[in-house]
């Protein structure tokens, strides 16, 4: 895949793809739109797995071109002593690498912003993750139901009998891609301060817990924990349904 020209005030940003899925590769994508310079890097015998994701068109899958448009796209086995070496050169002439891997995994690979940083001070690592680095659930798998489970969302979101889930994955976008590209401006503008990158940890059940604020202001305040079916929202929805005879 190769990257159409592209104008905006991320010019100059030369940004490192180490991402799967949806929650890294679209936060990349956006800094793209916006004018970073994005290079995809993939496991030759093990590239993302959205690449085989049906509709396909041709041999393509619509939904890996729908967040990996405007990137440069190349493979490097990081397992290998020559693909580790291409990499840092590569980290040399970088502003920012976003990963999507469990802790520890960059780690044991070798590649990780405490080796990262001795060839390039300046660079800045933003990791996507379910539950982050810290605490009893890092090491865990998880996907965007359980997020939105352990964040509380599911747990009011519906009618009195059961959730209800959305059409999209809210936690691996608003969890995930917007707070990393966040995390990104904030570590670029940090660095024009201090000279000096930094490693930023963004945890995607901490970051999608703030669409509950309300719900949360509410509880702290009263001390009334909030049911399914109850927030005002829903008691809108539900009512607004019983008013046009849907059930």
């Amino acid at each position: 895949m190769s990257r159409k020209p592209q104008q905006g005030p991320l010019q100059g940003i030369r940004i490192l793809d180490l991402s799967r899925l949806l929650p890294g590769p679209l936060a990349t994508q956006l800094m793209a739109d916006l004018g970073a310079e994005v290079i995809k890097i993939e496991d030759p015998k093990a590239p993302d797995y959205t690449r085989f994701f049906p509709p396909l068109k041709g041999s393509q899958s619509l939904n890996y071109l729908s967040i990996n448009r405007s990137k440069l796209s190349i493979t490097l086995d990081l397992k290998s002593e020559d693909g580790k070496q291409k990499f840092f050169d590569l980290v040399k002439t970088a502003d920012i690498v976003v990963d999507s891997f469990r802790p520890g995994v960059l780690q044991k690979m070798g590649i990780d912003y405490d080796h990262a940083k001795q060839h390039n001070e300046k660079i800045i690592y933003v990791a996507i993750t379910g539950y982050g680095y810290t605490g009893a659930y890092k090491n865990l798998a998880g996907h965007d139901m359980n997020y939105l489970g352990y964040s509380g969302i599911l747990g009011l979101s519906g009618d009195e009998e059961k959730p209800t889930l959305a059409a999209c994955q809210i936690a691996d976008v608003a969890g995930g891609s917007y707070p990393a590209v966040v995390a990104c401006l904030s570590a670029l503008w940090a660095r024009e301060r201090t000279g000096k990158g930094q490693f930023v940890d963004v945890a995607m059940t901490d970051c999608v817990m703030p669409l509950l604020s309300m719900q949360m202001g509410e509880f702290l305040n009263t001390g009334v924990k909030q049911k399914r079916g109850e927030p005002m929202l829903s008691v809108i929805y539900i009512n607004v349904r019983m008013k046009n005879g849907l059930h």
